[in-house]
């Protein structure tokens, strides 16, 4: 077994007096969790019933091996719950996380978790910040530095900047503030305790979009009276999630919801689907027109949601481990802007370019990730809804290539118009709110995309854009660090 996965709610050690570290780690993370209202649903997943996911879980043994051997808290939490239902990316996840967390590496193992904390914050994930402030104590954490930012040593505080950025803008990281991290001084970084950093970073920003698009659930503990750990799902109620109770979004409440009829709809995207290979096989669009293409689609993608959220409020609870609350997601293409330059992914790419750097200074974590990235992007059942033997390339490619047009990343030689044919407008919307801004994410827009799809395929779209995302943050950043080197 893992540490710090002992029974109780501490692996600190514990004297006879019970005047103890594990009693006052305890009691701070009690005192530090965010109280929601117990869910309305049961299972793991607010937004996908429980007898789908449980039938996943009960079919597979491998998961729970994968637990024991991976879980840094040791049980089998609501996130493993929901992924479980693709069991070999659940191994690829879980073999990461695990790595980042636990294994030999750069940064102190609280360090790790308060990190973690700090990125998921960004996207106000109570659920990811109360796991971490726990598994934070449970490693040695100083409790103290849980009261917030203005508690924690100037070394960390400096991430604040970059976490911000990765989180909401990562196209505006330069070798400068690479340089200004790890210039000499006594609050320096170090590059692989900055990759490492970095990689974290990125881990949980990604994660948090899982964690909304799932409907994650709180955790169910059974320490507690009503069974219902204090962990929110987000700064709305969990009812709110479920039943979309004081939230309304411009671009959902159209006709995108209804009047064609679900059915008639999967038969048109597998239609599309057919069509774009015939034309593939005919002719190929000239490079000229690939460049409007993509041009084309990062516009469009501005009119894909409302800015119906502009006065969100962060909870207290929340604000403690963010700095510039107020910073978030801006169109990479808004109009009437300096216009900034787009990442040709062919100049810097993963395989290429960003899997040796850091696998250079975050020995093997290249590895891990790679083995991540091609998993989600190559899983397939050839499947869609009812139909079997379906080559779902195209629309897995889309989905993933997608994300990274909103972040400004293009790829030469795909052509854009395929986005547009195969991703219907309220699955758009969907991607963009889980991708952009997770917690804005609600029941209704899960629902209102692929109606005759089941829940395993919408899950597996969940972690295409979580690994999209995650990737897109690491190319930006790794180019910065590359930047600073050369």
């Amino acid at each position: 077994m893992l540490q710090g996965a002992k029974q109780g709610c501490c692996s600190l050690p514990c004297n006879e007096t019970g005047n103890s570290l594990a009693h006052l780690g305890c009691s701070w993370a009690k005192e530090k969790r965010v109280q929601v209202s117990p869910p309305l649903t049961r299972g793991p997943s607010a937004f996908i019933p429980e007898n789908e996911v449980m039938q996943a879980n009960g079919l597979d043994e491998r998961t729970n091996l994968l637990v024991e051997e991976y879980s840094t808290s040791g049980r089998l939490d609501n996130i493993t719950q929901v992924m479980s239902i693709h069991t070999q990316y659940l191994e690829s996840f879980l073999r990461s996380q695990f790595y980042m967390l636990r294994m030999d590496g750069p940064l102190p193992l609280p360090y790790r978790h308060y990190i973690a904390i700090m990125a998921a914050a960004r996207h106000q994930c109570s659920y990811l910040i109360n796991m971490h402030v726990d598994e934070f104590l449970k490693t040695g954490g100083i409790a103290e530095w849980l009261n917030g930012l203005e508690y924690i040593p100037q070394r960390l505080k400096n991430l604040n900047e970059i976490n911000k950025l990765l989180a909401h803008r990562p196209w505006l990281i330069t070798k400068e503030h690479i340089q200004k991290l790890v210039k000499t001084g006594e609050n320096n970084w170090s590059l692989p305790e900055l990759v490492h950093a970095v990689v974290l970073l990125a881990h949980y920003h990604a994660l948090a979009s899982f964690v909304f698009g799932s409907g994650i659930n709180p955790e169910r503990d059974p320490d507690t009276s009503n069974g219902v750990r204090l962990i929110a799902v987000n700064n709305f109620c969990v009812c709110d999630l479920a039943n979309d109770n004081n939230i309304e979004n411009a671009s959902l409440t159209s006709s995108n919801f209804g009047i064609a009829d679900s059915l008639s709809e999967l038969e048109a995207l597998m239609e599309r689907m057919k069509r774009l290979q015939e034309d593939k096989e005919d002719e190929e669009a000239s490079q000229e027109e690939m460049d409007t293409r993509f041009e084309k689609e990062k516009k469009e993608s501005l009119l894909v949601i409302s800015g119906a959220f502009d006065d969100e409020i962060v909870s207290t609870d929340v604000s403690r481990y963010i700095e510039d609350p107020g910073f978030g997601y801006k169109d990479f293409a808004r109009r009437g802007e300096d216009h900034l330059p787009t990442f040709r992914a062919q100049d810097y790419t993963w395989e290429n370019h960003g899997f040796s750097l850091v696998n250079r200074l975050y020995s093997d974590i290249g590895h891990l990730l790679d083995e991540k990235f091609r998993m989600v992007y190559n899983l397939t059942y050839n499947t869609m809804a009812t139909h079997e033997d379906v080559d779902t390339t195209t629309l897995r490619r889309a989905l993933f290539n997608y994300v990274h047009c909103m972040y400004g990343i293009r790829y030469d030689d795909y052509d854009y118009g395929e986005v547009n044919q195969l991703l219907e407008r309220s699955l758009k919307v969907y991607i963009k709110t889980v991708t952009c801004y997770p917690e804005r994410t609600t029941k209704r827009m899960y629902d209102s995309y692929w109606r005759q799809f089941k829940h395993s395929e919408k899950v597996h779209v969940n972690l295409l854009l979580m690994e999209a995302r995650m990737q897109a943050e690491l190319l930006y950043a790794l180019r910065a660090i590359t930047r600073h080197l050369t």
